[in-house]
C-alpha cells in the first residue's frame, strides 16, 4: 500500500484539520487496513478514535464501533457529522423506525461509522443480511471485557461471537487503561490471540498531579473552595465515593455561591441527561459525581479533576484524571486521601468477587497516595511503561518532602496504643493523643493513661497524616477483622523501644506534599502567556453562540486548543483561517466569517489604542 500514508494524511487534513498523526496512530491504521486484528493501548485524549475513523473513511462500506455508553455515542456522532463525516448510531434512545432508517442507510453504504452498544450488536448481528459491507469492527473501552480489568462489564463478555460472525473483518480493540494481565485477557476474550499489540506512551504530561493527605470536614471543603477559586470559569469534576457524598458536597458548594450539581446512578435518566447536557454545553461548570459519570464524556475542555476520596485502584484513577485536558492544554488533578478512605475501600475489596486482586490493587493505590517520589513515575511504571526520570509536574517533584526524625512522635502514638491494650482505631487514638474530653475517652478511662494529651500541640490533621505514614512504613497495621483497631508490628516495637529510628515527611497544613503554600489569590490559567486573554474569551463567546444555535456542545465547534491557536495566529482571511491547526474543510466553510470578524475587530481596537 504505497499510497496509504499519503491518503491517510489527506483524509486527516480534510476532515480533522491536522497535518500529522500522533505517535502510533498511523501504525495501527496501516495494520488494520491490511486486514489484521489489533489491540491498541493509548492514553485518554491520545487520539484512539482516529485509529478506526481514518480506515472507515478510506475503506468501502461501514465501520462498526462498539461503545458502552449512549452519551458517548451521541458525542462521537455529533462530532463526526460536524466534520462532514456520515455517522450514525443504533440504540434504545431512538425509536425502532429511526433505527431501521439508520440500518437502511448502512446497507446503502451511506454511513461510514455506525455506533452500537455491545448488547444491541449481539442481539442484531444475527439478523443482518450478508449484503451489509463491514470494513472494520472497533471495540472501544476494551478493558471492560476482562475480569482482571477495573471496570468489567458482563455485556462485553460475549463479544468473542463477533469474530465468529464476521471472521474476515479485522477487529480493533482500544483502551487507555490496561495492565499486562488485562491486555492479554482482552486478546483471549475477543478470540483474537494473534492480534498485534500496539502500546503508546500513557503519559499525559499536561496534567499536574497533586495529593493532599490528612484533611477532612471543613478543612477539606476549604481546600476545595480555594482550588475552585483559583480555576475561575473552568470546567471540572469532583469524584466522590458515595451517592450521598456527591449530593452533600454539591449542596455545600452551592451555599458558598459555586455552581455545582451532583450526578450518580440513583438519579432518573432524565435528571442525569439534563445535568450531563448542561455540563458539556458549558452551562454547568462543576459536577460532583460517583464514577457513574465521565466515561461517556468526550468534552475536551475539562480543566481539572478532584478526587474527594482515594480511588480503589490506579486504573480508575488514571482513567478519571484522563478526562481533564484532553485538548492537550494545562490541566490539574488533585486527590484527597485519608485513613477513612482506606477503611471504606478495604471493606469494598473484601466484599468483592476478587478479594486478593482488589486488595493488591488498593495497596498500590495507597502507595501512590503516600509516595515521596515522583508520582508520574509510579503511575506509568504501574502500566509497565518505563519512565526513568522525574516529571517536574507533580507535587513531589515541585516540592520534595521535608524529612525529619519522627522517632519520638511515633513512640508517643505507639505508647498510647499499648496503654489502651491496642484496642482503639485512628480517630480514638488521635483523641487520646490530643487530650480530647469526648465521652468515649472519659468512660473508657483513657484520660487516665500516661500518654493522654501528650500530642496536644499537633492538630488532628497532622496526627492523621503522621499515622498514615506510620502505616505505610510498616510500624502499625489495621486489624480489619477486629473492628479496624490499630496494632503494632514487629518493626514498630523496635522503634517503640528505641532499637530503631524512623524518618517522616513533614506535614504542612495546606498540603502534606508542599512546603510552599500557593497564595489563595493566585489564579491558575491554561491560556498561554503570548495569547491575549480578552481575544481568547471573545473567541470562546463566539463559539458558545454558534454551538447554541447549532444545538451541539461548544467543543464540537472547536476545542480550546484550536481557539488558542486562532488567538495566536490571528487569521483575518478565509485562506489563513483554513490553514490553522484543527480547522477542517467543512468548518472553514461554516465558520471563517464569524471568527475572523472577531479577530479583525480586536486588531482594529488595539490599533486605534496605539
Amino acid at each position: 500500500m504505497p499510497d496509504l500514508k499519503r491518503s491517510s494524511l489527506a483524509v486527516l487534513k480534510k476532515f480533522y484539520g491536522y497535518d500529522s498523526f500522533h505517535p502510533m496512530q498511523y501504525q495501527v491504521i496501516e495494520h488494520v487496513m491490511r486486514g489484521n486484528d489489533a489491540v491498541a493501548i493509548m492514553p485518554t485524549g491520545g487520539g484512539k478514535s482516529l485509529c478506526y475513523q481514518i480506515p472507515a473513511l478510506l475503506n468501502p462500506g461501514c465501520t462498526i464501533v462498539v461503545s458502552p455508553l449512549l452519551a458517548l455515542m451521541k458525542d462521537q456522532v455529533d462530532g463526526l457529522i460536524a466534520n462532514g463525516i456520515p455517522a450514525a448510531a443504533v440504540n434504545s434512545m431512538q425509536t425502532d423506525a429511526q433505527n431501521r432508517v439508520v440500518l437502511d442507510n448502512v446497507y446503502a453504504q451511506r454511513v461510514k461509522l455506525l455506533y452500537i452498544s455491545p448488547e444491541r450488536l449481539l442481539e442484531d448481528m444475527g439478523k443482518w443480511s450478508n449484503d451489509i459491507v463491514i470494513s472494520l469492527i472497533a471495540i472501544d473501552e476494551a478493558h471492560c471485557i476482562s475480569h482482571w480489568g477495573h471496570d468489567f462489564r458482563p455485556e462485553y463478555s460475549q463479544l468473542a461471537l463477533v469474530k465468529e460472525r464476521f471472521p474476515g473483518v479485522p477487529l480493533l480493540a482500544l483502551t487507555a487503561t490496561a495492565d499486562r494481565l488485562t491486555r492479554n485477557d482482552i486478546k483471549e476474550q475477543l478470540n483474537i490471540p494473534e492480534a498485534k499489540l500496539f502500546i503508546n506512551s500513557l503519559d499525559r504530561p499536561n496534567i499536574s498531579l497533586n495529593v493532599v493527605g490528612g484533611l477532612s470536614g471543613k478543612n477539606k471543603l476549604r481546600r476545595i473552595v480555594d482550588f475552585i477559586g483559583r480555576h475561575p470559569g473552568q470546567s471540572g469534576i469532583i469524584y466522590c465515593l458515595s451517592r450521598k457524598s456527591t449530593e452533600a458536597l454539591a449542596a455545600k458548594l452551592r451555599t458558598l455561591g459555586i455552581n455545582a450539581r451532583s450526578f450518580h446512578a440513583g438519579m432518573s435518566t432524565s435528571e442525569k441527561l439534563k445535568i450531563q447536557q448542561d455540563f458539556i454545553n458549558d452551562d454547568l461548570p462543576i459536577i460532583c459525581a460517583t464514577i457513574a459519570f465521565g466515561m461517556g464524556i468526550d468534552k475536551s475542555n475539562i480543566r481539572w479533576i478532584i478526587h474527594n476520596n482515594m480511588p480503589k485502584n490506579i486504573e480508575s484513577y488514571y482513567q478519571e484524571i484522563g478526562r481533564a485536558g484532553r485538548d492537550g492544554l494545562k490541566a490539574d488533578a488533585l486527590m484527597f486521601y485519608s485513613f477513612g478512605d482506606v477503611k471504606t475501600l478495604m471493606s469494598f475489596a473484601h466484599n468483592s468477587g476478587q478479594v486478593t486482586v482488589n486488595i493488591e490493587k488498593l495497596n498500590r493505590m495507597q502507595q501512590y497516595a503516600e509516595a515521596t517520589v515522583c508520582r508520574r513515575r509510579i503511575l506509568l511504571n504501574y502500566f509497565n511503561e518505563r519512565f526513568d526520570h522525574d516529571c517536574c509536574n507533580c507535587d513531589v517533584c515541585n516540592n520534595p518532602p521535608d524529612r525529619f526524625d519522627g522517632t519520638t512522635l511515633c513512640q508517643m502514638a505507639m505508647s498510647a496504643m499499648v496503654r489502651t491494650g491496642q484496642n482503639v482505631g485512628f480517630i480514638t487514638l488521635i483523641d487520646i493523643l490530643r487530650g480530647s474530653r469526648k465521652s468515649e475517652i472519659i468512660s473508657n478511662g483513657y484520660d487516665k493513661i500516661k500518654t493522654y494529651g501528650v500530642g496536644r500541640d499537633l492538630s488532628s490533621a497532622m496526627w492523621n497524616a503522621y499515622l498514615l505514614q506510620m502505616l505505610q512504613l510498616g510500624l502499625i497495621y489495621i486489624a480489619y477483622e477486629d473492628n479496624d483497631k490499630l496494632k503494632i508490628t514487629e518493626f514498630g516495637n523496635e522503634v517503640l523501644y528505641g532499637k530503631s529510628r524512623v524518618m517522616l515527611s513533614r506535614f504542612y497544613y495546606e498540603n502534606m506534599a508542599s512546603k510552599k503554600k500557593t497564595p489563595a489569590t493566585k489564579r491558575i490559567t491554561y491560556v498561554d502567556e503570548d495569547v491575549d486573554a480578552s481575544l481568547f474569551e471573545a473567541l470562546r463567546d463566539t463559539r458558545t453562540a454558534i454551538a447554541r444555535a447549532s444545538g451541539v456542545p461548544p467543543y464540537v465547534v472547536f476545542s480550546d486548543k484550536v481557539l488558542m491557536v486562532m488567538a495566536k495566529e490571528k487569521p483575518t482571511t478565509k485562506a489563513e483561517f483554513g490553514t490553522l491547526y484543527g480547522v477542517a474543510e467543512v468548518k472553514t466553510q461554516k465558520y471563517w466569517r464569524q471568527f475572523t470578524s472577531v479577530i479583525v475587530s480586536f486588531l482594529e481596537r488595539n490599533s486605534s489604542k496605539k
